[in-house]
C-alpha cells in the first residue's frame, strides 16, 4: 500500500506528512514553504486517511500552544533498535531534554551512545517523535535532521523564559 501526503505550513517551515490507515510514517521538513494554495487544509483532504487529517490539527495545536503531547497512531520504518529508541525518545516530557548518554542509559546500554546519536538522525517522525528535546551532555544543541536552527527554534518554544516578578 502506497502512503499518502499531504503538508503543513509550520513556523518553522513546510511540514511533509506521510502515512496511512497504519499510522503516520513520516513528518520531515521540506527547503522551501510551499505557497498556500498547493497545501492541502483541514477538512479538504477527504482523500486521505483520516490519521493525516489529524496530525495535521494536532500539529496546528502544538505550534498555537495548546498541545503539549500528541495522541497519533505511529508508524514509523526502521530497525529494531531504531524503533526502541524512538519509543524511548516519546518519554520525554514537553519542555525538558536529555543527554544522548542519559537516553543511552534509560535503553540499558550505555556504551552504545553514538548508536543512540545515529537512531536519533533517523528519526522519521519530527516533533511527534521528540528527538530534538536531545542534547549534548555539555549542554550543546548537536546534530538535528531539520536543522539546528529548527531545534532550537523547538526547545525555545516549548521551554521560554519567563520574566521572574519582583514582587
Amino acid at each position: 500500500m502506497e502512503s499518502n501526503a499531504t503538508y503543513y505550513n509550520t513556523p518553522i517551515g513546510t511540514a511533509k506528512i506521510t502515512g496511512d490507515n497504519n499510522g503516520i510514517q513520516t513528518i520531515t521538513f521540506i527547503t522551501d514553504n510551499l505557497d498556500e494554495g498547493n497545501l492541502i487544509t483541514i477538512g479538504l483532504e477527504d482523500e486521505n486517511p483520516e490519521c493525516l487529517r489529524e496530525c495535521v490539527l494536532q500539529l496546528k495545536e502544538y505550534f498555537q500552544g495548546k498541545r503539549t503531547s500528541f495522541n497519533l497512531l505511529l508508524n514509523p520504518q526502521g530497525t529494531k533498535f531504531q524503533k526502541l529508541v524512538w519509543k524511548g525518545l516519546s518519554t520525554i516530557p514537553y519542555g525538558k531534554t536529555i543527554s544522548y548518554l542519559a537516553q543511552s542509559k534509560k535503553i540499558g546500554d550505555i556504551k552504545a551512545v553514538r548508536a543512540v546519536a545515529a537512531a536519533n538522525g533517523k528519526n522519521p517522525i519530527s516533533i511527534i517523535i521528540p528527538c530534538h528535546r536531545v542534547i549534548g551532555s555539555d549542554g550543546s544543541l548537536t546534530g538535528y535532521a531539520g536543522g539546528v536552527w529548527r531545534k532550537k527554534w523547538l526547545l525555545d518554544f516549548e521551554n521560554p523564559l519567563k520574566q521572574l516578578s519582583l514582587f
